[in-house]
C-alpha cells in the first residue's frame, strides 16, 4: 500500500474516532481559547476534523505527483471525504450549530455528484475533475466546519461569525457546482431522452 493510500486509510480510521469523541456523553469541560469558553470535546473534534482534511490535500498530492494512483485511491479517497464532510455536517447540525436544510442540501449534492462520476467512468472512463467552483466548495467546507466546532473564536471578538458566512459561501458553491457537474455531463443522459 502506498502513501498515499495509508493516508486515506488514516482519514478513514480518524471518522469513527471523530465521531465518538463529538457524540458520546464525555464531560472533559471547557477550555478557554481566545477568551471563549469551548467544550474541549469540540475542540479536540476541530482538531482531527483538520488532521483528516490535511490528508486529503496530502494524498492527491502526492499520488498525483508520484504517479501513485490506484484503483483503490479512486475509490477509497473521494468515499472517505463524503464520510468525514456528512458526518461533520450531521452532528453540528445535532448540536444546533448548522440548520438541517443546509446540511441536507449539501450532503444531496454530495451525493448526487459522486453517482454523476461513477456513471461518468462506467460509460467513458474519464474521472470528472475538480473545477474551480468544487475547489472552493471543498475549501470554504472544511474551514466552515473547523469554525463552527470552534464557534469562531478568532473572530467572536469583533463579531463576525466566519463559520457560518463560510457555511452559507459553501452552500452557494455547492449547489453552483453540482448544476456545473451535471450541465457538463448532460451528454451522458443524453439517450434517455431521446426515446
Amino acid at each position: 500500500m502506498n502513501l498515499p493510500n495509508k493516508l486515506t486509510v488514516i482519514r478513514i480510521i480518524l471518522i469513527p474516532i471523530f465521531m465518538l469523541i463529538l457524540l458520546l456523553p464525555l464531560d472533559w469541560g471547557t477550555a478557554s481559547i481566545g477568551g471563549a469558553m469551548i467544550p474541549t470535546t469540540q475542540i479536540l473534534g476541530a482538531i482531527i476534523f483538520a488532521v483528516a482534511s490535511i490528508t486529503d490535500f496530502a494524498d492527491g498530492q502526492i499520488a498525483r505527483k508520484q504517479h501513485l494512483v490506484t484503483n483503490f485511491g479512486k475509490f477509497a479517497d473521494p468515499l472517505a471525504d463524503k464520510m468525514l464532510v456528512m458526518t461533520a455536517f450531521i452532528i453540528l447540525v445535532s448540536i444546533g450549530k448548522v440548520p438541517a436544510w443546509v446540511a441536507a442540501i449539501i450532503v444531496c449534492r454530495e451525493l448526487a455528484v459522486t453517482g454523476l462520476r461513477l456513471i461518468v467512468v462506467e460509460n467513458d472512463g474519464k474521472v470528472i475533475a475538480a473545477a474551480m467552483p468544487g475547489k472552493i466548495k471543498t475549501t470554504t467546507q472544511m474551514l466552515s466546519i473547523i469554525f463552527l466546532f470552534l464557534n469562531n473564536i478568532f473572530f467572536a471578538a469583533i463579531g463576525i461569525p466566519v463559520g457560518e458566512i463560510l457555511l452559507y459561501i459553501c452552500l452557494f458553491f455547492t449547489v453552483y457546482s453540482g448544476i456545473e457537474y451535471f450541465v457538463n455531463s448532460r451528454e451522458i443522459f443524453a439517450d434517455s431522452f431521446d426515446k
